[in-house]
C-alpha cells in the first residue's frame, strides 16, 4: 500500500461516509424524493462534464439504455429508500445497514450469475453477514416499529444496490463514468414527479439546504469521480476496499455531530456484516490444513 493508494482510500472513505450525515440533516425538512432531487441536480452537471471530457457526447447517447436501468435500480430506488429510512433511524444504523451490499451481489449471483456462486467459506460468510443484517434490524430496534421499517427500507436498498452491481458488472465496455452520468440524469428524471407530489411543507432551512448540496457535490458527483480513477490506477479489488471504511466515518460523524450513541447492536452488527463481507468477498481467506503425508 503506497502512500497515495492510502490517501485515495481514506479521502473516499471519508466523503462517502459523509453522506449518511448529509442524508439525516436534509430529511428534517426535505422529503425524500425531493432531497434525492436537489442532490442530483448538483450532481449532474459535474458528472456529465467529466463523462463528456472522457469519452465525448456520443458515447454519452450511445450509453442512454443502461443507463436508464441503472437510474431505477442503483439511484432512484436505494437513494430514496434510504432517505425515507434516515427518517427514522440513526445515520450510523443506516450505514452498517448499508455494508450489507455484498452479502446480497453473492445471494443474487446464485440465480444470476451462477459462476459466481458462493461455496466453502464464502457461503460461511454470506451467512455471517445476514446474521450481523438480523441483529441490526431485530433485536430491540431503535424507534420501535418504525425504526425496524426504515432498517429494513435500508436494506432494501442495499438489495437494490445487489441487482445493480451484477448488471453492470456486464455492462463495464460502456464506461463506468458514463453509467454514472447517464444513471443520474435517468433517475432524476424518474424522481422528478414524486419530488413534486411531496414538497416541503416551508422554506428549508439552509442547513437541510447545505446537506443537499453537499450529497450532490461531494457525495455523489466528487465520490464517483475519484472512485473511477482509483479504479483506473489500482483496480476494482483493491477499490472497492473502501466499503470497508464507509460505516466506521459514518458512526464517527454521527456520533460526533449528531450525538448518536454507539449501541452495541451497532457495533455487533457491523463486526458480523464485515466480517462476513470480508469472507463472503475472498478478502479474508482461512489457510487450509496441510494433508498429512501417509507413510507406506
Amino acid at each position: 500500500m503506497n502512500r497515495r493508494y492510502a490517501f485515495y482510500l481514506f479521502v473516499l472513505g471519508a466523503i462517502w461516509g459523509s453522506s449518511y450525515l448529509f442524508i439525516k440533516v436534509g430529511v428534517r425538512e426535505l422529503s425524500p424524493a425531493a432531497l434525492i432531487e436537489i442532490r442530483l441536480l448538483c450532481a449532474i452537471p459535474l458528472l456529465v462534464a467529466f463523462a463528456v471530457q472522457r469519452y465525448g457526447w456520443r458515447a454519452l447517447a450511445d450509453g442512454w439504455r443502461v443507463g436508464l436501468v441503472l437510474g431505477v435500480i442503483n439511484a432512484a430506488i436505494p437513494f430514496t429508500l434510504i432517505a425515507w429510512g434516515e427518517e427514522h433511524v440513526d445515520s450510523g444504523v443506516a450505514a452498517v445497514a448499508n455494508s450489507s451490499v455484498p452479502i446480497f451481489v453473492a445471494i443474487l449471483a446464485v440465480w444470476f450469475v451462477p459462476s459466481e456462486r458462493s461455496t466453502g467459506w464464502r457461503l460461511v460468510g454470506v451467512g455471517l453477514g445476514l446474521v450481523g443484517v438480523a441483529v441490526l434490524a431485530g433485536v430491540h430496534p431503535a424507534g420501535g416499529w418504525l425504526g425496524a421499517a426504515g432498517t429494513g427500507a435500508i436494506i432494501l436498498a442495499s438489495v437494490s444496490y445487489a441487482a445493480a452491481n451484477l448488471y453492470a458488472g456486464r455492462r463495464m465496455h460502456v464506461g463506468g463514468p458514463v453509467l454514472a452520468a447517464n444513471s443520474m440524469v435517468a433517475a432524476f428524471v424518474v424522481l422528478l414527479p414524486l419530488a413534486i407530489a411531496t414538497p416541503p411543507d416551508g422554506m428549508p432551512g439552509w442547513k437541510s439546504l447545505v446537506s443537499a448540496v453537499m450529497l450532490g457535490v461531494a457525495g455523489t458527483a466528487v465520490a464517483q469521480i475519484l472512485s473511477y480513477r482509483m479504479i483506473r490506477l489500482y483496480g476494482s479489488s483493491r477499490a472497492v476496499l473502501v466499503a470497508y471504511m464507509l460505516p466506521a466515518f459514518a458512526l464517527a460523524y454521527g456520533a460526533i455531530f449528531l450525538s448518536e450513541p454507539l449501541s452495541w447492536q451497532k457495533l455487533v452488527g457491523l463486526a458480523l456484516i464485515l466480517g462476513g463481507v470480508a469472507l463472503g468477498s475472498g478478502a479474508l481467506r482461512v489457510p487450509r490444513r496441510a494433508p498429512v503425508a501417509q507413510t507406506p
